[in-house]
């Protein structure tokens, strides 16, 4: 047979050649997106995402979470308004975030701007693991609350870096901005995940103060990152340092002052504020009644770390929402309803502690299954929006700093929420045999998470791409503190680019 007979017996076509197979294809997806991601962006940055959001904020976070709770209530005995409170101090070191980012922007160390605060904090954070875990000693109240204001202050340094980080990148790849945020959620879930999942076998296990000491090992990552983070080593000229870093300390404070007097800024920041201070938390009152036998359900530590673990994946979801299918909504639009239903799924805790799921036929464990994955989609969803919103607002230059002062704003907020629901609970007498009024402080929570929508015309009625950065309207001299700043921070900027920097 010829070659032009054979070249015919099946001709080529697109419909035959070989493609793709679809689950093989979905399962590489991710690993092309972080490809992507690492090609696009520094991969020290991503690195740090995923040391940071993953086994810090994620891991940490939830492990904290849970542990403390058991140690303010088997270990110290502390009523639950009180504990309120103690969370409340948690969130000052969040709070403080502008400091943090003053120091990291402004003030290197031995010529490095980031490095040296990441071991910084990673040795605070493995010491104050440490001394609250210390075998067979039991601290008192108030030595015990500094150990765990020391670990919250260690994670929120660390922090600062990486937002400092996502907000240059947002500013200068507005496409890639929801990705990133994306990056952050999935990490922040997939480490809360596990976080969450072996909390209740730890603290069963080991008691609630030993289970402590395992937070020294996402403590010591964060040293480690500060040794194998890419950053440029500035001038060996003390005196110049010294000088330059009043002149970008002057300019940092000054772009700041202008830079939140700008209502595009100043009135999502108060939204942000209002819509998490209003929502008065209430958790420790329905942890202390969770874990009654008597007047709760008696769950057991390993079935509440399995709820919040559940409750984690719930927030991955909640992350792929967003970015597949709401991220380029206009941000009032989408808020107005996301807190809507935010509200309106407070209400599943009041039928809980009212007990209607047993009318309803629904067990205890599922009701509350079923409530945590609710809560957390829509937490997340509500949250993702306005994280890439402050991160779009931030001027380069003064973009870490700033960044910084956006989250405290909402850790003030969440500073609020809890001291606001501690007075609740105070005031409704609920205690840790007392729940009588406990469904009555759910009720009004859930009232002010409706009364937030008030306050919606404060966001902007635009999408992503066209949020207005002030960095346009600042004057010259405050745009950015000093060329210097720029070329020994981080390299942020695409790989594709750096030379060109």
């Amino acid at each position: 047979m010829s070659n032009f007979e054979t070249q015919n017996l099946i001709p080529y076509s697109p419909a035959t050649s070989k493609q793709p197979n679809t689950i093989t294809s979905f399962i590489l997806q991710p690993f092309q997106w972080l490809k992507m991601l690492s090609t696009q962006l520094n991969p020290s940055f991503i690195l740090g995402i995923f040391l940071v959001y993953g086994l810090g904020q994620g891991f940490s976070g939830s492990f904290f979470k849970v542990v403390t709770d058991y140690y303010w209530k088997d270990v110290q005995k502390i009523q639950p308004s009180k504990v309120q409170v103690f969370i409340g101090l948690y969130s000052i070191p969040w709070v403080m975030k502008p400091v943090w980012g003053i120091m990291t922007d402004v003030f290197p160390i031995m010529g490095y701007r980031r490095r040296p605060y990441f071991i910084v904090a990673g040795f605070v954070g493995v010491v104050a693991a440490a001394l609250v875990a210390e075998g067979g000693v039991k601290l008192g109240v108030a030595a015990a609350l500094w150990c765990l204001i020391a670990l919250a202050a260690g994670m929120a340094m660390v922090d600062v870096t990486i937002d400092a980080c996502i907000a240059r990148n947002s500013i200068e790849l507005k496409e890639l901005a929801p990705d990133m945020q994306s990056l952050c959620g999935v990490c922040s879930s997939a480490g809360a995940l596990v976080g969450y999942a072996t909390s209740g076998f730890f603290v069963d296990h080991l008691g609630p103060q030993l289970a402590l000491g395992i937070l020294a090992i996402p403590a010591a990552s964060q040293i480690l990152l500060g040794f194998v983070i890419y950053e440029k080593k500035a001038s060996d000229d003390l005196s110049a340092k010294k000088k330059q870093a009043l002149f970008n300390l002057g300019g940092a404070l000054k772009g700041m002052y202008e830079t939140i007097q700008f209502p595009q800024v100043w009135k999502p920041s108060l939204y942000m504020y209002l819509s998490i201070a209003l929502s008065f938390s209430t958790h420790e009152g329905q942890f202390y009644w969770y874990t009654d036998p008597k007047a709760g359900p008696a769950f057991s530590q390993e079935l509440v770390g399995m709820v919040h673990a559940i409750g984690a994946l719930a927030s991955i979801v909640g992350v792929l929402i967003y970015h597949k299918l709401l991220k380029d909504y206009p941000f009032r639009k989408l808020l107005f309803f996301a807190q809507l239903v935010y509200g309106l799924s407070g209400f599943l805790d009041l039928m809980f502690i009212l007990r209607l799921n047993l009318v309803l036929g629904l067990p205890d464990y599922l009701f509350v299954v079923m409530e945590e994955c609710v809560s957390r989609v829509v937490s997340r969803v509500r949250w993702m929006p306005m994280i890439v919103l402050s991160a779009s607002l931030c001027p380069i230059g003064i973009e870490g700093t700033f960044f910084a002062l956006l989250m405290s704003i909402d850790s003030f907020g969440s500073l609020s929420s809890k001291w606001g629901g501690a007075v609740i609970l105070h005031v409704f007498h609920v205690t840790r045999t007392d729940f009588g009024n406990l469904w009555l402080v759910i009720l009004i929570r859930n009232l002010l998470r409706l009364a937030t929508l008030g306050f919606i015309f404060l966001l902007p009625n635009t999408t992503r791409f066209d949020v207005q950065n002030p960095n346009d309207s600042l004057q010259p001299e405050s745009k950015s503190t000093d060329l210097e700043t720029t070329r020994d921070s981080l390299q942020l900027v695409p790989l594709k680019d750096r030379h060109e920097v």
